[in-house]
């Protein structure tokens, strides 16, 4: 078992290999599929359109402020998205914290300015949360799915995601 599925896995308790893949890959969008984008209001007031996605690299990074997966790997989306979004990489980070006070006050804290929005029914309705956390997924220029990953990435798996550019 690779560390990326182990950290996947971790949250989800003990299961059976193919259990755990089942889980795994419960929502999670397949490579070359449309990834359909929802209008949202961001957490700092911001409004993102799905019609800014178009034709940019878009990394979607479902994450939560008591997850300690995420803590690990958010910074790292922070760094790529300072990096890149000169180049056209476009983030939305969606926060499935109970509130967005909190998912707010996490971000300020840190610094964290990528845009980001809070989970709501709506949202997840047009774009459903893949199973675990975090979750990573990057839809290319043409709108579909060029990477997805559930579970911890390490600083090197963020920094590749620049290749997609």
């Amino acid at each position: 078992m690779d560390r990326r599925t182990w950290c996947a896995g971790a949250g989800l308790g003990l299961l059976a290999p193919a259990a755990f893949a089942a889980e795994r890959l419960k929502h999670m969008p397949a490579i070359g599929a449309l990834l359909q984008l929802p209008d949202l209001t961001l957490l700092d007031g911001r409004v993102f359109t799905a019609a800014q996605a178009d034709g940019r690299v878009t990394v979607v990074y479902w994450w939560a402020s008591w997850c300690p997966f995420c803590a690990q790997v958010t910074p790292h989306i922070q760094t790529l998205w300072r990096a890149h979004r000169d180049r056209g990489l476009q983030v939305l980070g969606l926060s499935i914290d109970k509130d967005a006070a909190t998912a707010k006050a996490y971000l300020d804290k840190r610094g964290y300015d990528f845009p980001s929005g809070w989970i709501t029914p709506a949202i997840e309705a047009v774009l459903p949360k893949p199973q675990g956390l975090p979750v990573t997924v990057v839809r290319g220029r043409n709108g579909r799915v060029a990477a997805a990953e559930a579970g911890q990435l390490f600083q090197e798996d963020v920094e590749q995601l620049a290749r997609f550019l």
